[in-house]
């Protein structure tokens, strides 16, 4: 027993020393010359200096995070629920109370890339630092100076994160930072183009972030395409981050045509965004220049299997033509074709009066208005939350240059009980080519939030 207390008492004495050196400590942060890139390594926009700051700050889709939907640009406020709680974004104008108006450049790169706030504090990585670890001191310094310089200064205290035991202790995400944060610095491909795309989906962009499985520990299963599960999906709160890798990517099967409308304008011949998603082609994608956009699109076809899908076979002239081939071909469509009510379950008459007019028969919609249900991920992704909230909530495409009407789709939560939209997405995920397990009522109730 003697033996048992005296180990127990070292053990407590070491995990006091651990939670001491975790908070005391000294903290080290990236010089500038580490993430210092040669100027001929990439492909960099053909832009006017002056307008540089604003465009690697678009790049890094900082708006998107640090603007609550109500309310002033990059004031913060915006929340962030993960499995350990719920985060704010913060406060990142100029103002010296409630901003980052008194961070120097070295305090903003620490932030940025260490995840580490001016006064000592880790950032939970809600903040994509790991990602930005990639980043360019010339994006660094670009995005410090659009922020000093040319946002407005918003006096906006910073909602406290309401984070779970032991997540809510800030000193333990050091810990978790030994673990989780890559080294510094990018590694680019040879090519140009190719490392310019490269940069930007590993760097700001961090589309990893979203695309890429974390493990027990919330760590992202790699940071780049040395690692196999780089861009595999994700699950973001019970919404599919499809793959885009693999030959079940978009980069695979769709054309370079139809993967640059997509990020460029939000939809294309086969699908349109959603959630999160909507954001970042709202915010930063649509204002790229088109030589970053072709350079991603050239980077993610390049990690494609098949170097990247070809156009699709031509569409029949007109929908009626579409819709008679279809029934004769397939058995989802003949089935709604036929309009038999002895024939039809509930999901599939569901189906005919409120998603049909729109997604017609054979489920592949309207290229560029309507989104195919045929072989969407949202529809057959084991995360099931994105298809409820969806079929609940509706959504509504972002409005951009290249696709400025702005679509949306209405949401059935008055309408069908949750039986309904149970036997109604499950019929979704079993019609056309789709082969996904049903849902069932209590999973509509609970995304319901009842």
């Amino acid at each position: 027993m003697v033996t048992f207390l005296r180990i127990l008492g070292l053990l407590v004495i070491l995990a006091v020393v651990a939670v001491i050196g975790l908070i005391f400590w000294p903290l080290n942060t990236t010089e500038a010359d580490r993430i210092t890139l040669a100027p001929e390594v990439m492909a960099w926009p053909d832009v006017p200096a002056e307008d540089y700051p604003r465009l690697a700050t678009i790049a890094a889709d900082c708006s998107a995070c640090h603007t609550a939907d109500d309310g002033e640009p990059f004031a913060g406020g915006r929340a962030f629920p993960t499995p350990m709680g719920v985060i704010y974004a913060a406060n990142i104008t100029p103002d010296p109370e409630t901003g980052i108006g008194d961070y120097s450049l070295d305090q903003f790169r620490a932030a940025l890339v260490d995840g580490i706030r001016a006064d000592g504090a880790h950032l939970y990585p809600a903040m994509p630092y790991a990602s930005f670890r990639k980043l360019a001191e010339r994006d660094v310094e670009a995005i410090y100076r659009y922020l000093m310089d040319d946002v407005q200064p918003v006096n906006a205290p910073e909602r406290e994160a309401q984070m779970t035991f032991p997540f809510n202790m800030r000193f333990g995400v050091r810990a978790w930072k030994w673990l989780a944060l890559p080294t510094p610095g990018f590694q680019p491909p040879d090519d140009p183009v190719l490392a310019r795309g490269a940069y930007l989906v590993e760097g700001p962009e961090h589309c990893g972030a979203c695309h890429t499985e974390r493990n027990i520990f919330y760590i992202e299963k790699g940071y780049s395409a040395a690692d196999a599960d780089y861009l595999m999906g994700g699950d973001l709160n019970g919404w599919p981050a499809p793959a885009l890798r693999g030959p079940d990517g978009a980069p695979a099967r769709w054309s370079a045509e139809n993967l640059r409308a997509y990020l460029q304008d939000g939809r294309n011949d086969h699908n349109a965004t959603a959630g999160e998603m909507t954001l970042v082609t709202e915010h930063s994608l649509q204002h790229l220049p088109d030589s970053d956009i072709n350079a991603i699109v050239s980077y993610l076809r390049h990690l494609a299997p098949n170097g990247g899908g070809e156009e699709p076979a031509p569409l029949p002239d007109t929908t009626a033509e579409r819709m008679w081939n279809a029934a004769a071909e397939g058995e989802t469509a003949a089935l709604l074709s036929s309009a038999d009510p002895s024939a039809l379950d509930l999901g599939a008459r569901l189906y005919l009066d409120n998603c049909s007019a729109c997604h017609l028969i054979d489920g592949k919609g309207a290229p560029r208005v309507i989104p195919e249900l045929d072989a969407n991920p949202v529809v057959t992704s084991d995360a099931t939350e994105g298809l409820l909230q969806m079929i609940l909530h509706g959504d509504t495409m972002p409005s951009t240059a290249g696709a400025p009407l702005k679509l949306a789709m209405p949401g059935f939560a008055d309408r069908l009980n949750d039986e309904e939209i149970a036997a109604l997405a499950s019929f979704v995920r079993t019609a056309w080519s789709n082969a996904a397990s049903p849902i069932t009522a209590e999973a509509v109730s609970e995304s319901r939030g009842e």
